[in-house]
């Protein structure tokens, strides 16, 4: 799924392709004398991001892509969109750098969390405090952690719009998934609510799902979800391994038993996960009990030789 908006509030030079769930939305920046991206979407969509960018831009070319994190579902499609322009320069927050320069697939995230992204490079870092000129307009970059730790988001004061990434959705926010790992984060997720608030944006263009502008609304129902999951942390901890089975689902759409197996086993997060929240459980049942829950609500269908997204 891809929806393209451009107007209804945006800045004029301002296009969102809101994707479905595998991918993040991409927005799209047409200056007077510049383009940029901001997020890519996974990989497996990539040739989709590219014909988007491709119909927006005409003949102009794509000068800049911007990473607000780097999961897989937001910066998949950097090293195609690097090969389709070899002159992009590549802005990533610099937290993992160091890691990205090397592609240390142990310490990103994308082995440990069974899913995709080819290697890709950067050229600069989108540091906290400063300002980017997109679409000839300054926008603020801010430290955003919580869902992750290196997160940024971007605002444009002057029209008081913020790029929220997965800090801030309509309905919520991304997994805290330094809490996983026990490094406490919920805190820092509240903190970055807070600073949302404090620059109180009039629209917010999130990471997934539309463009909205109720954000006060969005911000009670994210704050309402996080008591809840501080009062609940093995909830938040079984949440975030179905999120990961139905973002696998999402990407494979069927998938042999025998496969679903081979990655269950190969995916070292979810085995974290439950060392550290379900000890008494095996990973196979939890795993199969999770799935079940999936199948019940009509998320996936499952035969005698494969799961299948629905």
């Amino acid at each position: 799924m891809s929806n393209a908006t451009a107007g209804a509030g945006l800045l004029a030079n301002v296009v969102v392709f809101e994707r479905g769930w595998l991918s993040s939305n991409n927005i799209l920046f047409v200056g007077t004398d510049g383009t940029a991206l901001v997020d890519t979407g996974y990989a497996t969509h990539a040739e989709q991001t590219l014909a988007l960018i491709e119909a927006a831009l005409g003949a102009r070319t794509l000068d800049r892509v911007l990473n607000t994190h780097l999961h897989s579902d937001h910066c998949g499609g950097n090293a195609a969109l690097q090969q389709r322009y070899p002159a992009l320069r590549t802005d990533i927050p610099p937290g993992e750098a160091a890691l990205v320069e090397h592609w240390d697939e142990s310490g990103l995230s994308f082995l440990a969390t069974g899913q995709t992204c080819p290697r890709f490079r950067f050229t600069g870092l989108l540091q906290p405090g400063t300002e980017c000129l997109l679409g000839d307009s300054a926008w603020e970059v801010h430290s955003a952690p919580g869902h992750d730790p290196h997160s940024i988001i971007l605002f444009d004061p002057a029209s008081r719009t913020l790029i929220s990434a997965d800090a801030l959705w309509e309905n919520g926010f991304g997994i805290a998934f330094p809490e996983l790992a026990g490094e406490p984060s919920f805190g820092e997720v509240a903190a970055t609510l807070n600073q949302i608030e404090k620059l109180a944006p009039l629209q917010v263009i999130p990471g997934h799902g539309r463009v909205f502008n109720e954000v006060g609304n969005a911000l009670i129902t994210a704050r309402r979800r996080l008591d809840g999951l501080q009062r609940d942390p093995v909830k938040h901890a079984r949440h975030a391994i179905k999120v990961l089975m139905k973002f696998k689902l999402l990407e494979m759409q069927y998938i042999a038993l025998e496969d679903w197996s081979k990655w269950l086993r190969a995916t070292p997060y979810l085995d974290a996960i439950r060392l550290r929240f379900f000890a008494g459980e095996e990973l196979n049942q939890l795993t199969e009990d999770i799935l079940a829950e999936l199948v019940a609500v009509g998320a996936a269908e499952m035969d005698a030789w494969g799961i299948r997204n629905t």
